[in-house]
């Protein structure tokens, strides 16, 4: 496991290069108290012979005093480097930590996990490729996993290696890994989290994480290292939008004047055509220039300077993107923002806002709800608090270039500064503000002066009628995630009991309601309004309806909630990761999309965004349909809409 190899005795300079071409990950470790989660960081350091002797013998006599492990070295006290840690047990800021192995250079960030550090732990997230929730196998999923969960699938860390920690001390339970794992996964259903893996392991005794624990015979999957070795993480990388925020203007003589920056996404190479925002003058790439010589091509996360063919007026908190695919340029954006001080973030008040290297006067303007991260419920509140989070519309001084976070970590995340004490108040991530607005068409002043027309029959009669409250089920989920054959199949059901039933399906309203629409953020939005109003007229004649439609946008389906009725109402979701659903594609529209086809493509070119609060989730890469329907009509049973 250790990085040394045989080149360091026989060629160092091939050893030095091979160590610096390895593939960089990084990767934190979070969860509740006394997870294990220092103890696991400082088996693998110990485990890879990464700890200095001096070191391991300051920790062999800090063991003897502040050690829980009888005497024995206490790895965790590799991490714990404060003091207060090493007293009370704890990890209270995040510790980094580095160590290679012969096939990937890792650095770790061991987060803590009090929840009174939680914004440490998202400091510490920020930059990582990879999560590791540790999980007490003895108390199974608390309130602090949930939590750090959260956070991970805020900060959209893709890859989540659930290590279920102590199996010793339940004596290596089948049972037990299994019944955590089936708690986890309904909890983080509602969570973006598309690469899950589940590792049962003893991080004091070193099961499962270098080697296979004879302990744990049932287990065939892989070891703790063998996944970080061999997780595909190059495919994360944004390479396809271009964007170099200009950090310094380098003139160190008549001769020169480049524009330095680390690019934050995509690919440039000499000759390109370039744009700089805000300004939009264009020009050519000169020379891509680096500590090392010039480059033909560089990507991120690059370190370079640009020079350009013509003189054109950069400044530094500029944008260099290319002129075919340029960011979006705004003074106001919605965003989730976490809060990390003591004094309260009141709408309002001014914030210096640092996005990139560009520092702009600007303020919450409104904020519009903050997230309870164990039960992912909405509230209405007027401040976030200390480790708070909530969405809010963020109002600048000057437009900036922007990207949506899910889209663009680089250019779509920033932070909020104090302007009298210049501390880091707190840190947001930019959503997808065309995409998450519903259009203007649900806006309801365009009905005003006219009448609505009341039904010669009553509600009531209608219920006595059909026997039956009607309702209307939205089957939201990715494409190919099984929305269509599910409402059917619940039409099936219903129809067999009985029941007044139709399906709208979202296809078959662009063949015929809404064949204009195309597949924009606000076309999507059309459509859903559209069938919300067919939906209401069914409704109010007395029909169940099953709504299967994409629908990617929770404001949107919350306009559609209101369009139709929040008491009848219900939101299905059709959970499977869009792993299983590229699978499950019969007409190939994930590799249209793949390859440009399909622009704005929920799941690979636009985002989904998974219901916040749905009333049921189907999880249709495991239960069959007839699982699914059964699911929806019993809920509708158990709600009294079956009579």
């Amino acid at each position: 496991m250790s990085h040394q190899s045989d080149l360091i005795a026989t060629d160092i300079d091939a050893y030095l290069e091979q160590h610096e071409n390895k593939e960089l990950l990084r990767f934190l470790t979070c969860g509740s108290v006394d997870d294990g989660k220092s103890t696991l960081i400082g088996k693998l350091l110990y485990e890879s012979k990464m700890v200095y002797e001096d070191q391991l013998a300051a920790v062999q006599k800090d063991s003897e005093k502040y050690g829980t492990t009888g005497g024995e070295i206490d790895v965790a006290l590799l991490m714990d480097g404060l003091k207060a840690e090493r007293e009370q047990g704890i990890t209270i800021d995040v510790a980094y930590r580095y160590f290679s192995t012969a096939k990937r250079k890792f650095i770790i960030a061991d987060c803590p996990g009090h929840e009174q550090y939680t914004r440490n732990m998202a400091t510490g997230a920020s930059t990582c490729d990879l999560a590791i929730i540790l999980i007490d196998a003895r108390h199974g999923v608390m309130t602090q996993t949930r939590r750090h969960s959260f956070i991970v699938s805020l900060l959209g860390i893709k890859h989540v290696l659930i290590a279920v920690n102590k199996m010793d001390l339940v004596e290596w339970s089948e049972e037990r890994f299994e019944e955590i794992k089936r708690d986890y996964r309904e909890f983080a259903t509602r969570l973006d989290m598309p690469d899950q893996h589940f590792i049962p392991i003893s991080a004091l005794m070193g099961d499962n994480l270098v080697t296979h624990s004879p302990n744990l015979p049932w287990y065939e999957g892989s070891t703790l290292m063998h996944h970080l070795e061999n997780v595909h993480i190059a495919s994360d990388r944004n390479l396809i939008d271009f964007r170099l925020p200009v950090q310094y203007v380098n003139r160190p003589n008549l001769d020169f004047r480049g524009f330095c920056g680390t690019i934050a996404s995509g690919r440039v190479k000499k000759g390109d055509e370039i744009l700089a925002l805000p300004s939009k003058k264009r020009t050519r790439v000169k020379s891509i220039v680096t500590y090392e010589g010039e480059l033909d091509e560089a990507f991120a996360p690059l370190a370079i300077t640009l020079t350009t063919e013509d003189e054109i007026d950069i400044s530094r908190g500029d944008m260099i993107v290319r002129p075919d695919n340029v960011p979006t340029v705004a003074d106001k954006f919605d965003a989730t923002i976490v809060w990390m001080d003591e004094s309260a973030m009141t709408p309002g008040k001014e914030y210096f806002i640092k996005h990139g290297a560009k520092l702009t006067p600007g303020r919450v303007s409104t904020l519009r709800y903050k997230i309870d991260v164990n039960t992912l419920h909405r509230s209405p509140t007027p401040t976030l608090e200390l480790n708070e989070i909530g969405r809010a519309e963020v109002r600048l001084n000057a437009p900036i270039a922007l990207d949506s976070y899910k889209r663009n970590k680089g250019t779509g995340a920033f932070i909020l500064i104090d302007q009298v004490t210049n501390v880091t108040v707190g840190a947001g991530m930019i959503l997808d503000r065309k995409a998450d607005e519903p259009s203007d068409s649900w806006d309801t002043e365009a009905a005003e002066g006219l009448e609505a027309r009341i039904s010669a029959v009553t509600p009531d009669e209608r219920a006595a009628r059909y026997g039956q409250h009607p309702v209307t089920v939205l089957l939201t989920g990715l494409p190919a995630s099984g929305k269509t054959p599910i409402a059917n199949a619940i039409e099936r059901l219903l129809f067999d009991q009985g029941r007044a039933v139709a399906v709208i399906d979202g296809q078959n309203m662009r063949r015929g309601l809404s064949r204009d629409l195309g597949f924009t953020a606000e076309e999507r939005s059309e459509n859903l309004r559209r069938a919300s109003e067919v939906a209401k007229t069914l409704n109010n004649a007395g029909l169940i309806t099953i709504a299967a439609f994409v629908a990617p946008h929770e404001a949107v389906r919350q306009k559609a909630a209101e369009a139709v009725g929040a008491e009848r109402f219900i939101v299905a979701h059709c959970s499977a990761p869009v792993e299983w659903c590229r699978e499950q594609d019969e007409q190939g529209v994930y590799a249209k999309a793949d390859a440009g086809e399909l622009p704005n493509f929920p799941g690979v070119t636009a985002e989904y965004e998974a219901p916040a609060n749905p009333d049921v989730v189907l999880p249709t890469h495991e239960l069959s349909i007839e699982e699914c329907a059964a699911k929806v009509v019993e809920l509708l049973d158990s709600r009294g809409v079956l009579g």
